[in-house]
């Protein structure tokens, strides 16, 4: 997507994210307070003009997986109608998130470079925890990313995001028709081996193929994840909401399987 060239930074270009206005309002509170208390010289100060961030003011908290999944999708609705907000990735938001991150939702995508999961999203710094492979294979290091994000970092929601014409699981189509492995070197091979089930799975089903392998393949990897010590647990007691999902290429819109 082409944006248009920034304009001068005293003249705002889109409208302010929800974080920004939470910021903004923050910082009139807090001059409020400070100026009914002129005369005091207590506690810290800053040079007129310094904006001293805070990380509760600047991260907008959700409350579950499903106020996660509407703050998703909604920000997937600005980016599919070129409507995107600023993402507040600016010298107080990357000082605030370097004190400490509190991400609502951990989301297992591929590799694909037309699919930047932040921008998919219209999310920011600190937003999100993105876990990418070709294709979204599993592997022991994917999946201990993801059970990171949801076990360390608390994220009340996981999604497996596919895509349109995914590359990985073409090459694997083409893999399995050929009745055998890639002949590339590597760990090609490996991919292939991963994504394969999902490919048997939709073989001679009606629709497009390659589609079918994506979405059958997210399916099989979210009953995969289901399995883990980590994620189980947290899924039934209702800490954690588990999504499929799919992102079109040619409309960028993520569609809920």
């Amino acid at each position: 997507m082409n944006h248009p060239p920034r304009t001068p930074s005293c003249t705002p270009s889109r409208t302010p994210s929800r974080r920004q206005v939470l910021t903004t309002a923050a910082t009139t509170l807090a001059a409020g307070a400070l100026a009914g208390c002129a005369g005091s010289t207590s506690g810290p100060t800053a040079e007129a003009g310094t904006q001293v961030p805070n990380a509760a003011a600047t991260t907008t908290l959700v409350a579950d997986g499903k106020q996660a999944m509407e703050r998703l999708m909604a920000g997937n609705a600005r980016f599919v109608a070129a409507q995107e907000q600023d993402l507040d990735e600016g010298i107080a938001r990357r000082v605030a998130v370097s004190k400490g991150q509190h991400p609502f939702a951990t989301i297992l995508g591929c590799v694909d470079s037309r699919v930047p999961i932040e921008l998919v999203f219209d999310q920011g710094l600190g937003d999100l925890v993105v876990v990418r492979s070709a294709g979204g294979a599993l592997d022991r290091s994917v999946t201990g990313s993801i059970e990171f994000g949801i076990a360390e970092l608390h994220t009340p929601l996981l999604m497996v995001l596919g895509h349109q014409r995914c590359g990985a699981l073409d090459a694997t189509i083409k893999a399995v028709d050929a009745g055998r492995r890639t002949s590339a070197a590597g760990s090609l091979d490996y991919l292939v081996d991963t994504l394969a089930p999902a490919v048997r799975q939709v073989t001679g089903k009606p629709g497009d193929r390659l589609t079918n392998a994506v979405q059958a393949n997210v399916t099989l990897t979210l009953t995969k994840l289901r399995q883990s010590p980590v994620i189980s647990p947290l899924e039934k007691s209702g800490k954690l909401k588990l999504i499929a999902a799919y992102y079109e290429l040619d409309t960028g819109r993520v569609v809920l399987l």
